[in-house]
């Protein structure tokens, strides 16, 4: 089975948008290759959804899998991205437990970094969740950005929910526009998730859920001090009342008795890519098996 230029070796994984393979170019390099679930026959619509993949492969490389290539122009589309051996933070959680200590503190600047970099290319990921998080050997990096709200734009006059109800904005379900700040919710409830094992406004009926994120305050396990002001800050209700992604990445590399000296914001995602990488000896990332 191929798609274009790749063979495709197997299936890792399938969703809303597609199923995911392990693919292989030419010269042997591993890839994941996205077969995309969508009609781009409408020139509009492939045109859009062309400029937002284009946005997507323009965001920096700091903890995100690159994505590489885009083909819609053929009987089915789909998206190439950077090949990231590990768990996904969602079966990490669910197979051994909360993530903890160092661990934690690490998760949550590498995944704070790779937004910071996607906002900066004027990219909004729109569906951050655990299992858009792998824990690779060099850290955790964020992958799937650009490809939702790639397939939101074409999906307007749908019903489609595009996102994963747990993980999203309270303006999400008030049909307003999507930007940073839900991508800035959708990572605080990720790494609630990844610290309690659940999300923190439940994961049971869509109602249920969409009513706790728009009126109740969030569920959160115990955090250190710090991490729990910045994360219910970032889950604020409203948009404007949430820190942006580089906002939010200083705070937590500030807690960080290794980050010393002044942030410069042409250094800070370096810093954050760097420090998400760091091996520690306490709680360490798990790393793929060989």
């Amino acid at each position: 089975m191929t798609a274009g230029p790749y063979r495709l070796l197997g299936r890792l994984g399938a969703g809303g948008q597609g199923v995911v393979y392990l693919g292989e170019d030419d010269t042997g390099d591993r890839v994941a290759v996205k077969m995309i679930n969508i009609d781009l026959s409408d020139p509009r619509a492939r045109s859009q959804f062309m400029k937002e993949i284009a946005a997507a492969r323009r965001v920096a490389p700091f903890c995100t899998a690159q994505v590489l290539f885009a083909e819609v122009d053929g009987e089915r589309p789909y998206v190439v991205s950077e090949f990231i051996p590990g768990p996904t933070l969602h079966r990490h959680v669910r197979e051994h437990g909360p993530v903890v200590g160092n661990a934690l503190h690490r998760l949550a600047v590498g995944t704070a970094t790779a937004l910071a970099a996607i906002h900066r290319s004027d990219v909004v990921h729109c569906d951050l969740k655990p299992d858009n998080v792998v824990l690779g050997q060099d850290g955790p990096r964020v992958i799937d950005f650009g490809i939702a709200r790639a397939l939101g734009i074409t999906e307007t006059a749908s019903s489609q929910v595009m996102g994963t109800t747990a993980y999203m904005a309270p303006e999400r379900f008030r049909n307003d526009g999507v930007g940073p700040p839900c991508d800035v919710f959708a990572w605080a409830a990720t790494i609630a998730f990844a610290a309690g094992g659940r999300p923190p406004f439940g994961n049971d009926s869509l109602f249920a859920v969409m009513h706790r994120v728009l009126h109740e305050p969030p569920d959160l396990p115990a955090l250190p001090p710090g991490l729990d002001a910045l994360i219910r800050q970032c889950l604020a209700k409203e948009p404007a009342d949430r820190p942006e992604a580089e906002q939010v990445l200083v705070r937590l590399l500030r807690q960080d008795d290794r980050v010393t000296g002044p942030l410069r914001p042409d250094t800070v995602l370096a810093v954050g890519d760097e420090t998400a990488g760091a091996p520690t000896p306490n709680h360490p990332l798990p790393r793929p098996a060989a």
